[in-house]
């Protein structure tokens, strides 16, 4: 065990032995706003300091609590501790629908306090793991990528994060979604030459130039690519257009803002060079670019933990359509899947909420496959 955190502001119940649901509940009503996660962080590192078979770590407002039991392989489990602001939905509450399912509601819920609450509890609860574990809380995921807290330990404290299979506890609805698709943002930028609009045929529209970079678009057929056994779609499209100077001057610019989504058998070097040969003959500026990642689902331990934990979930697994930091273990050449509870879509939502079911699932299944 490291040396001891001092005591947390606002404690945590005794993670071994708490129901995972209640501690969920917890870890959201510490809030943890991007940037304000100091809280949260102390409360997690005074939590697992006592364990003696854990080894707590700290960077910032980044937690690695991990074991050193002298296994032939390490599983890394992951889980971002911010959130997105508060908006009345704090503390948290339980609700029962009408077909008797009960629910969890308030900020975090979904993303991703649940699939942290897990994580914390099988930490200390598991004190002989079948392989050794690493437990990575980080700060600063719903922010821009420079400040991600996982990014940083991969850049400076790299032999904390690497292992043989990382799990990634972003809400899946319980189910396993491999890997995930890289995205790619560009600006197509079009020029023109300004002019009264009373004397329009003295410039050129650059806006009205834009109507070729739009029906490439709009004809632009996605692939379907299958990477390790999962079909990835990828997509191509608009997300923003921007231009004019006046309401009474042509425009001498305009630029068409494009994402696009692209499978991870294609690196981020091939994605570039496939978004200008779409857009060949304009001007196009790479603005955001990150890889996907593979989902390893032929590697054994991939394939032991897809097989333990759809037959405690049901159903198959599938891709990761977004981008999530599962990327940053790719670059380790770490295999990573998504698995958590929750329903992706409520994300963010004002009403984001999770079945207390697929909290206790999530954990009985992560607990049955690692002990």
């Amino acid at each position: 065990m490291s040396e001891p955190f001092p005591r947390a502001a606002v404690a945590l119940p005794d993670p071994a032995v708490a129901d995972v649901a209640d501690l969920t509940a917890a870890v959201c009503d510490i809030p943890s706003v991007s940037g304000e996660e100091g809280a949260l962080a102390d409360a997690i590192a005074a939590a697992l300091a006592p364990y003696d078979h854990l080894e707590v770590l700290r960077d910032g407002d980044a937690v690695v609590a991990r074991t050193n039991l002298g296994r032939d392989q390490r599983v890394v489990v992951a889980g971002h501790i911010d959130t997105v602001p508060v908006k009345d939905n704090l503390p948290t509450w339980r609700r029962t629908t009408a077909d008797g399912t009960e629910e969890l509601w308030g900020r975090g819920a979904t993303d991703m306090k649940g699939g942290v609450a897990v994580a914390l509890h099988l930490a200390a609860a598991l004190t002989a793991p079948r392989w050794d574990v690493t437990w990575v809380f980080y700060d600063h995921e719903e922010v821009h990528a420079d400040l991600n807290g996982l990014g940083r330990l991969v850049r400076v404290h790299p032999e904390w994060v690497t292992g043989d299979l990382a799990i990634l506890g972003e809400p899946t609805a319980a189910g396993i979604e491999g890997g995930c698709n890289g995205t790619l943002r560009a600006d197509v930028r079009l020029t023109g030459r300004t002019a009264h609009s009373a004397r329009g045929w003295r410039g050129e529209n650059a806006v009205h130039r834009a109507g070729e970079v739009l029906a490439r678009l709009s004809t632009y057929q996605p692939r379907e690519v299958e990477v390790d056994g999962l079909v990835y779609r990828e997509g191509l499209n608009a997300v923003g257009i921007r231009g004019g100077i006046a309401s009474n001057m042509i425009p001498d610019e305009c630029v068409v803002t494009v994402n696009y989504r692209f499978a991870p058998s294609r690196s981020p070097h091939e994605a570039e060079r496939h978004v200008r040969e779409v857009f060949d003959g304009y001007e196009v500026t790479v603005t955001d670019l990150a890889g996907g990642a593979r989902p390893g689902l032929d590697h054994p331990l991939v394939a032991g933990f897809v097989s333990a934990v759809t037959a405690v979930t049901g159903g198959a697994p599938g891709p990761k359509y977004g981008w999530t930091d599962v990327a940053r273990f790719a670059e380790l050449g770490v295999p990573a899947v998504n698995f958590g509870p929750g329903d992706p879509m409520l994300a963010h939502a004002d009403d984001e909420r999770v079945p207390v079911d697929q909290i206790r699932v999530c954990a009985d299944a992560l607990r049955g496959w690692l002990a």
